[in-house]
């Protein structure tokens, strides 16, 4: 079996955690978030970043025992058994592809400067384009990944300090507070998990991370806290900015309060930063998902075919490429809106799994107490059952359409 090649130090790893998570949450899960919560979407996104974090330092005690790819499909199976394993791997696979087709679409929409059906079109171009940067090494990836980073903070930024500079008159973040559900709250909660997410492409990429032990928990930690920062920011702008009405009625609400601050000119500034932070994210996913597939055909999962690896680049190029057809395909069948909410309700489940696998964990491997692994898993089933009823139903039935399959496929291979 061929190994990937460990290429990537903490800083590498830290910026691949951030490019997944900046541009997954900042740009497009803020509108169906306050849309569910109104005024309550500070406190929705308050509880996503407490179970996010509670997923983080499972996923960094589990990281640091199996430093190799695949993350909770790997933990789950060695913790809980082959089935918990696959369903962690398959519930990751799903939701995970979902986010692919959701950061495509976002970068679609803020290059095209707004919804129009030409958005399925762009977003086959730049998933084309990643796809061939990803299967000519993880060190191209990760320089990649720097540079997409750092144009979205910088545009990110200064958008953000032109709008404060600009703004007159503001308006408090909580009001009308009273007029949010709890049932809402819990909802965009699960909607901005979608957005924290993204530190599981560090645990992904156990295999190719030096010396992974320290390198990993160090890196989800840290991306997670810098990232926990930025999204209250922008969420507490927002709001003082345009309000909750003015964020869920906007598929790009940053560009509509930099309108109502009257500087829409940094518009142009900001779509860039966005275009940017979208293709950053889903040039993360991308390679998350596919080592997820190299991990689970390894094992007899998937067919063995895309696990392998390629001798010079040291790179899964057919699950690699598989993963780019099958986000090619979903993005041609949905919208944005659903493609979140069906990959928060596959990660959340995903998440779980993780939960649960570190908590079995024994003390020679602990570096938090067992009580976080439980609020995790509470946490985890809560907001996936409080995500819109469409999303929990198409997520429920992929996962058991999988589950279902590996059962019928070990049936007829016993003798």
């Amino acid at each position: 079996m061929s190994a990937l090649a460990r290429r990537l130090g903490l800083a590498d790893a830290v910026v691949i955690g951030l490019g997944s998570m900046i541009g997954a949450g900042i740009f497009a899960a803020f509108t169906p978030a306050a849309a569910a919560a109104g005024s309550g979407l500070l406190v929705g996104l308050a509880l996503a970043a407490a179970v996010a974090w509670a997923n983080a330092t499972s996923s960094a005690q589990l990281a640091a025992q199996f430093p190799e790819s695949g993350g909770t499909y790997v933990y789950g199976r060695e913790c809980l058994g082959e089935t918990w394993g696959f369903a962690a791997g398959w519930a990751f696979v799903v939701g995970k592809t979902a986010s692919c087709a959701a950061m495509a679409l976002t970068a679609a929409t803020y290059a095209l400067g707004g919804t129009a059906r030409a958005a399925p079109v762009v977003g086959l171009v730049v998933l084309a384009g990643l796809s061939w940067v990803l299967i000519r090494g993880i060190a191209k990836t990760a320089r990649l990944a720097r540079v997409l980073l750092v144009v979205t903070l910088a545009s990110l930024l200064v958008t953000m300090v032109v709008v404060v500079v600009a703004t007159a008159e503001w308006s408090s973040p909580v009001t009308e507070l009273g007029e949010s559900t709890a049932y809402g709250v819990v909802q965009s909660a699960g909607l901005l998990f979608f957005a924290f997410a993204g530190y599981a492409r560090i645990a992904t990429l156990g295999e190719e991370v030096r010396d992974p032990e320290v390198t990993i928990p160090r890196a989800i930690t840290r991306a997670l806290g810098i990232v926990i920062v930025l999204y209250a920011a922008v969420a507490l702008l927002l709001l003082a900015t345009i309000g909750a009405h003015g964020i869920a009625a906007s598929s790009l609400p940053l560009l509509a309060s930099a309108t109502a601050a009257d500087v829409s000119w940094i518009g142009a500034v900001l779509r860039v930063g966005a275009t940017f932070a979208a293709i950053g994210a889903l040039l993360g996913l991308l390679s998350g998902v596919s080592r997820t597939v190299l991990a689970m055909a390894r094992r007899g999962d998937l067919p063995r075919r895309l696990a392998l690896v390629d001798p010079v680049v040291r790179v899964p190029v057919v699950a690699q490429l598989t993963v780019a057809v099958a986000v090619g395909a979903l993005m041609m069948l949905t919208d944005l809106r659903h493609a979140i909410g069906v990959s928060s309700f596959g990660v959340l489940l995903y998440y779980a799994i993780a939960n649960a696998s570190a908590w079995t964990q024994a003390p020679a491997y602990r570096r938090w107490p067992r009580w976080v692994q439980a609020a995790g898993v509470i946490g985890c089933l809560l907001l996936a059952l409080a995500l819109p009823p469409a999303s929990v139903l198409t997520g429920a039935l992929v996962v058991a359409c999988g589950l279902a399959g590996r059962f019928l496929v070990l049936r007829q291979s016993r003798p």
